[in-house]
């Protein structure tokens, strides 16, 4: 199961998304809380941090 960049939480519930990197393209993982409070994330291949 896909999980969360910022907080790991499964990927089931609705509003989550999946992007692409703005550096490096690697795929990042977002679940609706941490959408919807603009948690930071950090890119696990280059070590971007966006909102």
């Amino acid at each position: 199961m896909e999980k969360c960049t910022s907080c790991n939480a499964p990927l089931s519930e609705r509003g989550a998304t999946r992007f692409n990197c703005p550096v490096c393209g690697n795929e990042i993982r977002r679940c609706a809380q941490c959408r919807e409070q603009s948690i930071a994330y950090t890119c696990e291949k280059c070590g971007y941090q966006g909102p």
